[in-house]
């Protein structure tokens, strides 16, 4: 009833229109919520992972997020948190920023949060949910393919538990990868492997029960029973290799440098960002920051390279622990990794080093402590030296998570007939980032997975969201802790997963044999993310970009035929049915295409190159059903045209002109090049008119005539 009187507030609040409830729709919500938040859990936990965060930033984004999008948004049914795309995309670019995980790194994940937030309000409020239409088919199955092989790729190394470089290009970092194979731990890959097989199997043979979580529960069982995690801390002098010693110091040396590089290039960004806009420094001020900065990031890059490469070379060495003369550990290198290290036999690797204190791991990486309690509210930090350089990366998240979120809305909505209004949907999902970054979560989106869990189970509104959150609230709460031993390769099992099923070949086929360019634009934007990537705005943005110029191309060059009939009379172009020509002495020209700046051009090449094929010509007569629009520059260039043709006593004819062509035609003053007489309603009357005036053979008298109705007066040819 309240929906009914007052509008505006449901507007406003469109959340109340999912009053009243049933007993049916809450008890249908209530079963959905549960089952969303038994996949929510371990999905975000995997995809904060993925995004270059500690796992309780999944949680973060799967609590306040859910339900600011539930209560704003258009669908009932469509389930917004984290998801696999974003969280990468959110790792891309900000890897060049900031080291994955640390403070800065997190405080800028929530900053990017906020901007992709406030583009997709802004986008929601003017309306303008129409520009996803800018990302084709094409463009997006090929995006979709790339991304997801670089999502379910970019988990190998801890399925294997390998380190893996953070680089600018991630084909380089996965070869890395592969020439680590014979540093398997093959602990962590059967961890890693069960999870896969029997979330698959209970995919397959029972769907309806939450296989990843089951899978979660009994792979962290077994870890901590096995005693999966294994570490031991020792000072650098209690490796007894000098070589390998010395190795550890470097490695802990260029850490501290590289971090202190990081921390003085951000004090310089936010210099320059405070002289560029108070506008108080010298040309030669900004120039020297600049160059300062661009130095620091050269050195950086050197810096990790070496981190990276010291890493790998201490990974692949097999370490014995052994009882020092005062009863503290010692580590004596035992030669290579073995290609086969059984759990729980003595081998130790190098882990990390942190100012003289070296972990050593005995067994395989598991998530750890996760702080316990609710994200705090607090005002993200903008860093505005950032915000420009990380604007491309912002809109394209802003528009790809909107576009994954507006399809999964359309399958679900094509099944319960509920209507969508995309720019609600675009404020929903805005505010739900806006809010959720003032709480420390990260890019947020609309699922795919966990809307069609939802709508498979039945939600009738946005209520099973809130419930699902819930079920986040509780984990933060009181199960942190049962999540300590989870093994880090169950959580890239469960990316790997879900990311692998987006893989879809079909499409492009299909493109390819319904339109080819659409099918290159495809193919070359799924190569061009997996070369650029980590970036993978790159990729889509090429895209986006060869869609809009082959967009330009076609409509630079339409479809345009001289045309001549078919035995049945049926008009049909002469080149493409080999058809003879209507008449030597009048052209008929059928022209696919809007008289714009964009093609008025190539009209003119058209006309004066059917002339050059038919020099006897006295008239060309343009089919114009498929003009749907005349602009100043088509008008100008047509009143050209039309003088150029009178000089060489050719004279121009239209037919079959659409209403609003028709109103340019009269506004513009055309009438006097091309008057009223030259302009037909239908092409078969200008055929017989034009038959008549200039005839249909060699040796016919051609007619002059001013007009159908008119007398029309004999001129020898």
């Amino acid at each position: 009833m309240l929906t009914r009187t007052n509008p505006l507030l449901t507007r406003l609040l469109p959340f109340l229109a999912w009053f009243p409830m049933t007993r049916e729709s809450v008890r249908a919500d209530l079963l959905a919520g549960i089952t969303v938040a038994l996949i929510l859990v371990p999905q975000g936990m995997a995809y904060a992972q993925l995004a270059g965060l500690p796992v309780v930033y999944g949680l973060y984004a799967g609590f306040l997020p859910v339900i600011v999008a539930s209560l704003w948004g258009s669908l009932r049914q469509l389930h917004t948190g984290p998801t696999a795309m974003l969280s990468l995309m959110s790792a891309a670019a900000l890897i060049p920023y900031a080291a994955t995980g640390s403070e800065t790194f997190i405080t800028l994940s929530v900053m990017l949060a906020l901007m992709v937030g406030i583009l997709r309000l802004a986008l929601g409020l003017f309306r303008l949910g129409m520009v996803v239409n800018f990302l084709s088919h094409p463009v997006i199955i090929g995006f979709t393919n790339a991304a997801a092989l670089i999502i379910g790729l970019s988990q190998l190394n801890k399925l294997l538990n390998v380190p893996m470089p953070r680089s600018g290009w991630f084909l380089a970092d996965l070869w890395v990868v592969l020439q680590q194979l014979g540093s398997t731990h093959w602990p962590t890959l059967v961890f890693g492997l069960g999870a896969f097989g029997l979330i698959f199997l209970l995919q397959k043979r029972m769907p309806r029960l939450p296989g990843v979580l089951i899978a979660i529960v009994l792979t962290t069982l077994v870890s901590y029973a096995v005693g999966f995690e294994r570490t031991s801390k020792a000072v650098v002098q209690a490796i007894q290799d000098d070589t390998v010693r010395a190795l550890v110091v470097r490695l802990d040396r260029a850490a501290v440098e590289r971090k202190r590089i990081g921390e003085a290039t951000g004090d310089l960004q936010t210099e320059l960002a405070r002289a560029e806009t108070a506008g108080g420094a010298t040309p030669d001020v900004r120039f020297d920051l600049k160059t300062e900065i661009a130095r620091n990031q050269a050195a950086a890059a050197a810096l990790d390279e070496q981190i990276m490469r010291l890493r790998i070379q201490l990974h692949q060495i097999d370490f014995t622990r052994e009882s020092g003369p005062n009863g503290e550990p010692q580590f004596v290198v035992a030669g290579e990794m073995p290609q086969s290290e059984p759990l729980g036999m003595g081998h130790w690797r190098f882990g990390s080093v942190d100012g003289g204190q070296v972990k050593f791991t005995g067994g395989g990486e598991v998530v750890g402590a996760i702080p316990a309690g609710l994200p705090g509210f607090q005002v993200p930090h903008v860093d505005w030296a950032l915000v420009l350089p990380l604007l491309p990366a912002a809109l394209v998240m802003a528009l790809l998570g909107f576009m994954e979120a507006t399809s999964i809305s359309k399958a679900i909505s094509a099944k319960t007939g509920q209507r969508i209004d995309t720019n609600r949907e675009l404020v929903g999902q805005g505010l739900a980032n806006i809010v959720g970054s003032f709480f420390h979560a990260y890019v947020v989106s609309g699922s795919f997975s966990r809307s069609a869990v939802a709508a498979r189970e039945g939600a009738c509104t946005g209520l099973f969201a809130i419930v699902s959150a819930l079920g986040v609230l509780v984990v933060m709460l009181f199960l942190t802790p049962l999540l300590y031993h989870l093994p880090q390769a169950v959580l890239a099992a469960v990316i790997m997963l879900a990311v692998f099923g987006l893989v879809r070949v079909a499409p492009l086929v299909h493109a390819w044999k319904a339109n080819r360019p659409d099918a290159v634009v495809g193919i070359a934007t799924f190569v061009a993310t997996l070369a650029m990537a980590p970036a993978l705005a790159n990729g889509i943005l090429l895209g986006v970009g060869l869609t809009v110029a082959l967009y330009l191309f076609r409509n630079m060059r339409p479809r345009a035929e001289i045309l001549g009939r078919h035995p049945d009379g049926v008009l049909g172009g002469i080149d493409t049915y080999k058809l003879p020509a209507i008449s030597e002495y009048y052209v008929v020209l059928r022209f696919d295409g809007s008289l714009n700046f964009v093609n008025v051009a190539y009209f003119e090449d058209v006309v004066l190159q059917a002339l050059e094929r038919f020099p006897q010509a006295q008239a060309v007569l343009v089919i114009g059903s498929g003009i749907n629009d005349l602009d100043a520059s088509g008008e100008e260039k047509l009143r050209a045209l039309a003088e150029q043709l009178r000089e060489r006593n050719v004279s121009l004819y239209f037919s079959s002109l659409k209403r609003q062509v028709m109103a340019a035609f009269e506004k513009s003053g055309l009438s006097s090049v091309i008057p009223g007489d030259h302009i037909f309603k239908t092409k078969e009357v200008a055929l017989k008119t034009l038959d008549a005036c200039y005839g249909g053979r060699r040796g016919e008298p051609a007619l002059s005539a001013r007009g159908l109705g008119r007398e029309i007066s004999v001129d020898t040819p």
